[in-house]
């Protein structure tokens, strides 16, 4: 995120904020649309001056110099507007990328709690297609306001030295126009936020059937997911016919007060002729000047368009930028070092944002180097504890710490360096192998990557593959098994070599002769550890120092293996029935 720039601040000023970098692009592309107007205003006064001065006097020469000198002002207009095109959308991508890279950085600094709310495809639509409709109204934007502008006020002016009568009809004109085309502007501004709302959904749909393509062939769902999309799909028809019906009512509006501001003016002309008050001549200069004062107003009504779609997308790309994370570090926030590894729960109590209680009154500690398991029924609350640890979450009450220090008081990237973690469910980046075991630490060298995987007995499965350590998982690890995920998985957390430990179900995805000779490799690497196991097959941790039983959000027994099994209480039972 770019924290020069304060997003609280007024939209013009925080667009203008990513304008300002390409002030030098900008003020160039300003200068060459000044210099197009200034051609378009010029071309009706020369007409006139050359019809009452230079013809009516016999000076053909110099006439035909005049259109001369016009002719080459209007192909000079002409390499004008190429240079604008390429300068001003050279801009817009430039800013457009700013953007992309700013709320991008920002998303990586948002708290899990705000991925749980949003869809991913929602979210690529905010990254994509939004930013893209910016950078098109960060290029016309400014660029027809000032071309506008200038030629209205101009046009209106020189109009007012040829005849103020007929100018005064056509400025009592404007203002309906101009307000008819304001208040229309917000209800296409409306309608264009509700599409980029159901572009979102459809993307979310889009990436969810792709996404899930395995799993509703396996189910023959492939009905229900075209069912799912084609609501998507229907919102988005309606809400875009909805943005075209408001986008032709301001055409039509806008083009009848054009043809009533034509036909008055006209009508206004021809009544002054009549009486003496104005020539030809200078009806013929109005009727040009009127074309030049006209031509802007349908330049805007083609650029309401861009407005309407690159205004709702800042909408949405400022309201995405002033969400703020919900877990940042502590203004005095130290950094977590020399870890020894002792992990407490103090009294810890949690609960989602608007949901039931997960955990009540944890309390436990786990000693440097210990090996501590977490067991119990699933949905007690054993994964959410080992999120509570790197502070994915934030407790509801209590305390977590590491070393005796909360883990709210020290930094979030200290704290994460320092805790590793290998969920059930492995996520491997679309990559090589080599990238995604690297992730574990980006400096390593390819020596430390292979070593790292030998250790996770996933070397010769490497060594197998077309490319070796250059070969591509696909989306999401798809084209490696379950087990070969989960080894790699591993194989990164070896690389890392953290001081704590968390394994949520590490080796559930693997066979029993495969699961034997990872958990050997676990065991060394978990050696002068603080290692916290989450399982739920009992015959893993068996040789755990101790054992934590968590139902229904408490910590119903703690102790070593012989001992629960003496206590013949929860864990006991656990075990008897998985034997």
């Amino acid at each position: 995120m770019n924290r020069s720039i304060d997003y609280e601040r007024p939209a013009l000023a925080v667009f203008w904020s990513y304008i300002r970098p390409h002030r030098g692009a900008f003020t160039l592309d300003m200068t060459l649309s000044l210099l197009a107007a200034a051609v378009d205003l010029i071309f009706p006064y020369a007409t006139r001056e050359a019809m009452n001065r230079l013809l009516p006097t016999k000076l053909y020469m110099t006439f035909f110099a005049v259109m001369a000198i016009l002719l080459a002002a209007y192909l000079l207009r002409a390499w004008f507007q190429y240079l604008i095109t390429i300068v001003g959308h050279r801009m817009g991508t430039l800013a457009e990328a700013d953007m992309r890279r700013d709320v991008f950085r920002h998303m990586q600094s948002l708290s899990f709690s705000f991925f749980d709310r949003n869809r991913t495809g929602v979210l690529m639509a905010r990254v994509t297609s939004d930013l893209f409709e910016i950078a098109e109204l960060s290029h016309h934007g400014p660029e027809n306001v000032l071309i506008c502008g200038v030629t209205l006020l101009g046009s209106l002016a020189v109009l007012m030295t040829v005849n103020r009568k007929l100018a005064l009809v056509l400025t009592l004109l404007l203002p309906i126009t101009v307000g008819f085309a304001l208040r229309q502007r917000v209800r296409m501004e409306e309608a264009n936020r509700e599409v980029k709302v159901r572009t979102g959904e459809i993307n979310a749909a889009i990436e969810s059937g792709i996404s899930g393509i395995r799993t509703s062939k396996a189910f023959a769902a492939e009905k229900a997911e075209d069912e799912k999309f084609d609501r998507a799909n229907e919102a988005f028809k309606k809400s875009k016919v909805r943005f075209y019906r408001a986008m032709g009512l301001f055409n039509a509006g806008i083009e009848a007060s054009v043809g009533v501001m034509q036909v008055a003016c006209m009508a206004a002309g021809g009544f002054l002729i009549m009486r003496g008050e104005m020539d030809l001549v200078d009806l013929l200069t109005f009727s040009l000047y009127i074309a030049a004062f006209l031509s802007p107003i349908r330049r805007l009504m083609q650029f309401t368009e861009i407005w309407a779609q690159g205004s709702a997308g800042f909408g949405r790309f400022l309201e995405l930028m002033r969400t703020k994370p919900e877990i940042t570090d502590a203004p005095n926030a130290r950094e977590l070092a020399d870890v020894k590894g002792e992990v407490r729960l103090d009294h810890v109590s949690f609960r989602y944002r608007d949901g039931e209680s997960v955990l009540e009154n944890v309390s436990l500690t786990v000693a440097p180097g210990e090996t501590y398991a977490l067991v119990g029924s699933s949905g007690g609350g054993k994964t959410t504890i080992c999120h509570l640890i790197p502070r994915f979450y934030d407790v509801t009450s209590g305390s977590v710490l590491i070393d005796g220090q909360d883990v709210r008081e020290v930094t979030q990237e200290s704290l994460h360096r320092n805790v590793g973690i290998i969920q059930q469910d492995v996520f491997l980046f679309a990559g090589t192998i080599m990238d995604n075991i690297r992730y574990g630490s980006p400096e390593a060298d390819d020596r430390a990557v292979i070593e790292a995987a030998v250790r996770a007995e996933i070397h010769e499965d490497i060594l197998r593959m077309p490319d070796g350590y250059d070969s591509f998982v696909g989306e999401r690890g798809v084209v490696l098994s379950g087990g070969q995920k989960q080894r790699v998985a591993i194989a990164r957390a070896f690389l890392k070599n953290p001081k704590i430990l968390i394994l949520d179900e590490a080796t559930s995805a693997l066979d029993s002769v495969t699961e034997q000779k990872i958990q050997k490799s676990l065991d060394v690497l978990s050696r002068g550890k603080t290692c916290i196991v989450i399982a739920h097959r009992l015959a893993t941790v068996r040789s755990a120092d101790r054992i934590g039983v968590i139902e229904d959000g408490r910590l119903v027994e703690e102790g070593t293996r012989e001992e629960l099994l003496r206590r013949a209480g929860r864990y006991a039972t656990l075990e008897h029935a998985q034997e």
